[in-house]
């Protein structure tokens, strides 16, 4: 029997970029497939991180009337209160914001956050207007695109491109074009970009906030791998934060991805509004993230453990993956984007006849799983031959990953190269 969905949930029958991506993920991580997984986002397995989360399971375990609240007793919907003052106290320590418990509200998961985010400053309103989102630089996050409740959600401009070497480029907000007409409702930017790598300057920042407040809209700063924690920066950068700034983080890329915990800070009123969100959504937040994070930020350990083992691994990574892609792409015409952070690497192979898409599908059945780039360019209306030129390739997986996938893809790459000569 066919069944007759809503309007709602038509909206999840799609192929959407990210279900394809989690899907592939899953797929890859279960063992169902002997696959280089190199198109997620899930972070490394940092041995010194996991020897601390593993730790502070067992002290979990070992005292009966901690475990026994954590799985047995509903938090708030604000989240775990211990955790938020925590979260708070080493945000006015690292960085002197003038913020206090009731600026957090925790979700299950950024993903979540950015549904309630989107759709609270988005979407159709009292007057009957509708009001979007507005992505200042595109390429940005793949998962942003399908979150709104209604069609076309988002507006996108294309960036500024600067070529710093001959295979390196970076991208860069073109405030020239970027029009904040009455119908924006908020503007939202990552940093560091996921997919590129790319970190907007200080100056960028700067300005985007100028004019945000300007518009009396606010500012979102995807800050997943960001400063204090992860810290997965590669270059200098300030964490800033005022009233009219929204602070979206995540524990997952400091190595807890399982248990689904984001970080909204925001106004107090943003943070009510999210609470009651949380509440009628799913009642109460889960614990267990926040108890197993809850003596790394009270102690400040976590921002330690960011700077002295999670950078630094990461950085490693980002070397090691690109000095490969140098080796094994240095007779194809490529352009990666300058790594400045986060856990990707960002390829644009300028004038290749067949799209991101098709390469990807031509690498899948090689085995190895990358992202297409058309899918990271969420309101960008006009199809832009850069959108189907570039592939967001992962380098938290094991080395030997790692580097076999870039072989694929460089084969790949090369193979499709020649077929156009021909």
């Amino acid at each position: 029997m066919t069944k007759q969905f809503s309007k709602f949930a038509t909206r999840f029958t799609s192929q959407a970029g990210i279900v394809q991506l989690m899907e592939d993920l899953g797929s890859a991580l279960s063992g169902e497939q002997n696959v280089y997984m190199l198109g997620g986002g899930n972070p490394s397995h940092i041995p010194q991180v996991q020897q601390f989360i593993h730790e502070r399971m067992q002290r979990l375990l070992d005292n009966p009337a901690e475990f026994a609240h954590v799985i047995g007793d509903y938090d708030s919907p604000q989240g775990e209160t211990l955790f938020i003052q925590a979260l708070a106290k080493l945000f006015r320590t690292e960085f002197g914001w003038d913020i206090t418990s009731d600026n957090i509200a925790l979700t299950a998961g950024s993903q979540s956050g950015f549904f309630l985010l989107f759709n609270m400053f988005g979407g159709e309103f009292e007057n009957g207007k509708i009001r979007k989102i507005m992505l200042p630089m595109t390429p940005e996050y793949i998962g942003y695109a399908d979150v709104g409740l209604v069609d076309n959600l988002f507006v996108a401009r294309r960036p500024n491109i600067e070529k710093l070497d001959e295979h390196t480029f970076k991208y860069h907000i073109n405030f020239d074009e970027l029009h904040i007409t009455e119908d924006i409702g908020a503007l939202c930017v990552s940093r560091p970009t996921n997919p590129t790598g790319n970190v907007l300057t200080n100056a960028e920042i700067n300005h985007l906030l100028e004019i945000a407040g300007d518009r009396n809209v606010p500012l979102i700063i995807d800050n997943a791998y960001g400063m204090p924690f992860p810290n997965i920066v590669f270059t200098d950068i300030k964490p800033v934060w005022n009233e009219n700034t929204i602070l979206c983080m995540s524990l997952s890329k400091v190595g807890l991805p399982g248990v689904r915990t984001g970080i909204i800070i925001a106004p107090e009123e943003v943070i009510k509004t999210i609470t009651n969100m949380n509440a009628v959504i799913n009642l109460a937040l889960g614990s267990f993230g926040p108890s197993l994070a809850l003596d790394l930020v009270t102690s400040g350990e976590i921002t330690r453990l960011s700077n002295t083992i999670i950078k630094p691994y990461y950085q490693q990574k980002a070397d090691r993956a690109i000095k490969l892609i140098k080796q094994e792409f240095s007779d194809i015409d490529y352009f990666i984007h300058k790594a400045e952070g986060a856990i990707f690497v960002w390829l644009w192979f300028p004038g290749l006849l067949i799209s991101s898409q098709e390469l990807y599908q031509r690498l899948k059945q090689k085995g190895v799983l990358v992202i297409s780039g058309h899918h990271f360019f969420p309101g960008l209306n006009d199809d832009w031959q850069h959108m189907h030129e570039c592939i967001r390739v992962t380098y938290s997986m094991r080395d030997d990953i790692v580097e076999q996938g870039i072989k694929i893809i460089a084969r790949e790459v090369r193979m499709a190269y020649q077929r156009q000569v021909k």
